[in-house]
């Protein structure tokens, strides 16, 4: 009783989710500071790294909608601890395989296990906070979700250094069983959400998104955008910098890592901003944002400590542009169909880190080919690194047309700001 009068035990059961939530960042952000180590464990080039960065995605964006069914039906407890489970054991295997295909498939995975870290956070909260509630916490969660993502980075970088690639692996892959075995014995859902709630994902109102040319073009344009983020961040970041800047590794993680620190304080102010420009406008500003950030980058126009930290902080801010694009989602939807547009919303928008990291890796192989084929991504020029980073802010700008197209369309309609 008095751990529910002083609201204790909600919270409780919330940071139990969130440990795996922050915790999937680590993973996802693993491949980008190990890749001298894969290339050498697995035989491959700019290509093999790309595809082994993307398929993480693939699993991603493909478990989004059934992990949403399986949390409602089973509730966060089984569905947590086994994903955990599983992104521990997958981890386990990554470390020791000299198979590209078996790396793959365990890189493919854990990404299909990550996907339960904001969709279970999001189940634990509607079952234990009220909806007036609802909103602060999952703000919260995103807050120290993303420390995880900046745990990722340097300090895991030094641990690599420090103790090398394959205790520090294992390491990881324990602490995920560890938080899956914790998620199963101390999460509980309370007696007010059991039942079975799988109606809740309907295939009708899957079919009806998938007949909506807006939410498509908004899929699209949000998947166009996030190459700053998905592309960048996740796994090309490091060894850019390190190429083209001449930066050791914990430097040029810690450099990204003020991405992440940047989308900490985007999202609240551009919900802010929103409220004063509507969605779309913030949405199309923070386009063309990303992608004068990046020609500033590609082009050598910034090359100080100082300068490269601003630039990528407010890179991280403008990357916040997402939680816009689920609320302008919501602008075209029922409430009925709220849940599922969000859910599809964030499918398309994960497979951008495959089109990117696939995109960047082959335009590397393809234009290094010339010169001799590597195994060694260090041994990439700069003018490689830079052509092929290109896609980032062109693909940008292309999104941010597609979102003032549909500005001006759902003007029209509605006659009123968006």
């Amino acid at each position: 009783m008095l751990c529910r009068r002083f609201n204790s035990l909600p919270l409780f059961m919330w940071f139990i989710s969130v440990l795996f939530f922050a915790f999937q960042f680590v993973l996802r952000l693993w491949p980008s500071l190990i890749i001298g180590e894969m290339q050498c464990q697995l035989g491959i080039d700019a290509a093999g790294i790309g595809l082994l960065s993307s398929v993480y995605y693939y699993g991603y964006a493909g478990m989004q909608i059934p992990t949403a069914i399986l949390l409602d039906k089973y509730g966060p407890r089984y569905i947590i601890s086994l994903f955990a489970l599983l992104a521990g054991g997958a981890m386990f295997v990554f470390t020791y395989t000299e198979n590209f295909y078996v790396a793959c498939f365990c890189r493919f995975l854990i990404g299909a296990a990550s996907a339960v870290g904001f969709l279970g956070v999001a189940k634990t909260i509607s079952d234990w906070f009220s909806k007036e509630q609802f909103a602060k916490m999952i703000g919260y969660s995103f807050s120290l979700g993303l420390l995880g993502a900046i745990y990722g980075g340097k300090p895991v970088s030094l641990l690599i250094e420090k103790y090398q690639f394959y205790p520090v692996s294992i390491a990881f892959s324990i602490a995920s069983v560890t938080i899956g075995l914790a998620a199963y014995l101390l999460i509980r859902s309370p007696k007010k959400s059991r039942g079975n709630r799988e109606d809740d994902f309907a295939f009708s109102d899957m079919k009806c998104i998938l007949k909506m040319p807006s939410i498509w073009i908004l899929a699209i344009s949000n998947l166009l955008m996030v190459g700053a983020l998905e592309g960048f961040a996740d796994v090309w970041g490091v060894p850019y910098l390190m190429v083209v800047q001449g930066y050791n590794k914990p430097a040029a993680a810690e450099l990204v890592s003020f991405i992440f620190i940047g989308l900490i304080v985007g999202g609240p102010l551009l919900a802010k901003l929103s409220t004063f420009l509507g969605n779309y406008a913030t949405i199309f500003l923070a386009g063309l944002c990303l992608c004068l950030s990046f020609f500033l980058l590609l082009f050598g126009m910034l090359n100080s400590w100082i300068a490269l930290v601003f630039l990528f902080f407010i890179i991280g801010i403008m990357c916040c542009y997402q939680v816009i694009v689920f609320a302008a989602g919501a602008q075209l939807v029922g409430a009925s169909l709220l849940s599922i547009t969000i859910a599809f919303l964030n499918c398309i928008n994960m497979l951008g880190g495959s089109f990117f990291h696939s995109f960047i890796g082959c335009t590397m192989d393809i234009i290094k080919n010339g010169s001799g084929k590597t195994h060694d991504l260090l041994s990439y020029s700069k003018g490689i690194y830079n052509s092929a980073l290109m896609i980032i802010p062109i693909s940008a700008l292309i999104g941010s047309g597609l979102v003032l197209f549909l500005y001006f369309q759902y003007k029209k309609r509605k006659g009123k700001k968006v």
